[in-house]
């Protein structure tokens, strides 16, 4: 991949009922070229919206790639990441770390009714996991508007060393710095 492929990378941090997201622009040759924030509600339903806004506010055309890490965040605030790629016209890849049979079992225990439905509903719509060799290590890729080739060549890279991915690494310490802001104010 050439070195000026840029990734926006979108991870978050979460104290109390609100989550910080923090989206990070960063080039393949690791330069990091952008920086924004959202927030979105713990337990909520407005994570895909807070994902959007966060890539919205960079305002940069330039970059080819949303890279976000995992698809349910803040207790279960799932990211449909079919609209994510529509709203902003980019393939999209969420990134997880570890292996599990998915968050369905979780949701089901930790909400009742309609709330449980709905994003079971969700969850259940986005495209499954594949896993991804990646320095030694094996991460989960979901991707929306590229093969699995492609995700896979994408992570590997953005991925200099270890398993996360370096857009992911900047954005989840630029969300935890913001969240810490957030919560001074």
């Amino acid at each position: 991949m050439k070195t000026g492929v840029r990734a926006v990378g979108i991870a978050e941090s979460t104290q109390g009922n609100v989550s910080t997201l923090a989206g990070v622009v960063v080039r393949a040759d690791r330069t990091v070229d952008g920086l924004s924030f959202a927030t979105c509600t713990v337990g909520g339903s407005d994570a895909t919206d807070a994902v959007v806004e966060t890539f919205e506010r960079l305002g940069r055309e330039d970059v080819r790639y949303v890279v976000l890490a995992g698809i349910a965040l803040a207790w279960y605030n799932v990211v449909d990441l079919r609209a994510v790629a529509d709203a902003v016209d980019r393939p999209v890849l969420s990134v997880t770390f570890e292996a599990s049979p998915g968050l369905e079992p979780a949701i089901e225990e930790a909400f009742d009714g309609e709330e449980r439905e709905r994003r079971l509903a969700l969850y259940r719509r986005q495209p499954p996991r594949t896993p991804v060799e990646v320095n030694g290590e094996t991460v989960y890729v979901r991707a929306v508007g590229v093969d699995d080739s492609e995700a896979r060549d994408v992570v590997r890279a953005f991925t200099p060393e270890g398993g996360r991915p370096e857009p992911l690494r900047v954005a989840r310490f630029a969300a935890r710095a913001g969240d810490a802001l957030r919560r001074a104010e």
